[in-house]
This record gives C-alpha cells, sequence and structure tokens, in this order.
C-alpha cells in the first residue's frame, strides 16, 4: 500500500507539472520608477510565453503627462529558444533601455508602491481599490480610490472567431480623492489596440504615488488584462498616470 501511495503521489505531480507547463502565462510586474520632475514612469513585466516557452522581458516609458509611450518604446525582448534562461532576456531588456533609465533617472525616485493585489490575491475585489499616497505614519491626509468597469467597444477583424461575445474596453475613475467622494474619469478606452491580442477581462490590480519636489504628485493605476493565449489566459499590465 505504501508503494502504491507512492506512485500514485509521483503520478499526481507529473499531472500537475504537465497542467502547469501548458497554461497561459501571466507577466511579473516589476516597477523601476519615475523621473524627478514626476513627467516619466517606466516599468518592466517579464515571463515565458504560453505555447512557445519563449522568455520575454518588455520595458515600458510613460510620458504621464501625455499618457503615452516615449518614441522608440516600449523596449521589447523575446528571446526564441524555450531554453534559454529568463534572466537572460532581463538582461537584454535592460541594456536596450539602459539609455533611457539613465536619462531620467527612474532607479533613483522608485515612488511608493501604495497597493498592489495581483491575480493570485483571494478574495481581491477586481473593480476596485483603495489607498494611502504617503508611505509614513501617522499619514498625512485621507485615502484614495480608484473603480474600474468594462465597456464594450468594437472587435477587431482577428479577434472576432475568438471573444465572439464582443470586445472590451475599460474606464477608470477616481472615486475618492484624499478622503473625499470624488467621480472623476482618468481613462476611457475609445477602442481596444491589438497590443492587447483580444482581451477577455480587466482588474485595477495597483497603485503607485511619486511627490516631485518642484511638482504635483503623480499616481500611477495598475490595470491587469486578462487576454486569449495559446494554451490559456495570459496576463500582462497597463499603466494608467494621472495628477489626482
Amino acid at each position: 500500500m505504501t508503494m502504491f501511495r507512492k506512485a500514485a503521489s509521483a503520478l499526481a505531480a507529473c499531472l500537475l507539472a504537465a497542467s502547469t507547463a501548458t497554461a497561459g502565462d501571466f507577466s511579473t510586474f516589476q516597477s523601476l520608477g519615475f523621473s524627478p520632475d514626476g513627467k516619466v514612469y517606466a516599468f518592466e513585466e517579464f515571463g515565458v510565453q504560453d505555447g512557445s516557452g519563449f522568455p520575454y522581458s518588455n520595458v515600458y516609458f510613460i510620458d504621464t503627462e501625455k499618457d503615452a509611450y516615449l518614441p522608440g518604446t516600449p523596449v521589447r525582448v523575446r528571446i526564441d529558444d524555450e531554453a534559454a534562461d529568463i534572466a537572460k532576456a532581463r538582461a537584454q531588456s535592460r541594456d536596450k533601455a539602459v539609455a533611457l533609465i539613465e536619462t531620467h533617472k527612474v532607479l533613483s525616485h522608485p515612488g511608493v508602491m501604495a497597493a498592489f493585489n495581483p491575480m493570485g490575491e483571494v478574495g481581491a475585489d477586481r473593480s476596485r481599490i483603495e489607498y494611502l499616497q504617503h508611505a509614513i505614519e501617522p499619514t498625512p491626509g485621507g485615502s484614495f480610490a480608484l473603480a474600474l468597469e468594462e465597456i464594450p467597444l468594437a472587435l477587431s477583424e482577428k479577434c472576432r472567431d475568438i471573444t465572439p461575445e464582443g470586445g472590451k474596453g475599460f474606464r477608470l475613475k477616481l472615486v475618492m480623492r484624499d478622503g473625499e467622494a470624488a467621480d472623476t474619469v482618468v481613462h476611457e478606452d475609445a477602442r481596444v489596440p491589438d497590443s492587447r491580442a483580444c482581451p477577455l477581462s480587466y482588474q485595477v490590480s495597483g497603485a503607485l504615488t511619486f511627490n516631485p519636489i518642484d511638482g504635483d504628485p503623480v499616481h500611477v493605476a495598475l490595470v491587469l488584462v486578462r487576454s486569449f493565449g495559446f494554451e490559456g489566459s495570459d496576463g500582462r499590465w497597463i499603466a494608467v498616470p494621472f495628477r489626482p
């Protein structure tokens, strides 16, 4: 009986490993930081691509006033070798991004990770997040809250057979500002970018804050988008900057 139990346990472990290997991939989020004036925010997402098993790393630089990528970005690296180490992909993306990292001094100004609830947190509210903008106690001022709602949008040609229930974008509102009720739209999709690869759902998963010495505070909402993948849902990150 003992041998049978060991054999059964080994089989279960093999099946679990197989199911893990054929699942969609949710990229890991790594905040890099802000420029000294808060006008640029940078972050990295990295992982192993589902289906191919290729490691990748993407580095994003965002103009926080225009809510747009800096020219020539994002920096994207994928190593088309399933035996390659993910560290190699990350090193290559950093090498390609080093000039922008140094120009905007983002590693010197990390800001505050005010809230974070990625996909693995059980019981997290996917549509709302509340946070304090300062990492000190006692904390001055009141809390801030963001609320996300999905909105129907036209399907792209390539997604019509993949997500026949319809296209999805999102609207993000600031619903609490410094402890007081608010109703301010900070982002609303007019279309679904092709880069989101047929989105299935969205969740507001975090918030960062930064207080420049000579400027207004900058907040960044982190939105996790689940999209159709080769072997399951894939997860990628969207950073939405705003000034509350």
